[in-house]
């Protein structure tokens, strides 16, 4: 199963992504991770720029490389990709706010992305690159433990996953 976790920053993806991984037996691939290793994008001051078409190409790629997969990442909403499952992580903007302010995120990234979690940003994305038929949307209140069980709920109404 080749499946996508996206959402804001500080929604809990990467965390989710590794448990998640453990459980279905799939390799976890991260976005940055996987934009520095393949020469993605560039350093503009301490954040890293990301071109969605390269991004897109490589990933897709990857993706059909690779049948047992998780790929988690906060731009995988803006790209269209060969995926069985987009999962989608939501947090209320006030619990994000106060994720993002504890990991030292400043003022400007905070507020840029609290706001893009109230207008469903993410959301609105997924939609017009997956269709609804494929997305999974998962309040991500709990934690990284609660929230990948609901996913795996999920996926096993969507599936025979075991």
């Amino acid at each position: 199963m080749r499946i996508i976790i996206t959402g804001s920053p500080g929604t809990g993806k990467t965390a989710v992504a590794k448990l998640l991984g453990k459980r279905l037996k799939c390799a976890v691939l991260n976005e940055h991770d996987f934009c520095m290793r393949k020469g993605i994008g560039k350093f503009e001051g301490s954040e890293l720029i990301v071109p969605l078409g390269k991004l897109r190409k490589a990933l897709n790629a990857e993706l059909k490389r690779r049948r047992n997969i998780i790929a988690e990442g906060h731009l995988l909403c803006e790209i269209k990709l060969g995926a069985d499952a987009a999962v989608l992580l939501r947090l209320h903007p006030e619990l994000l706010e106060a994720r993002l302010e504890k990991r030292g995120y400043n003022a400007e990234k905070i507020q840029d992305n609290v706001f893009c979690e109230g207008i469903d940003y993410c959301k609105k994305h997924l939609h017009r690159n997956f269709g609804k038929g494929k997305i999974i949307e998962v309040s991500a209140h709990g934690t990284a433990k609660e929230t990948a069980n609901i996913i795996l709920n999920k996926l096993k109404e969507k599936s025979d996953i075991g």
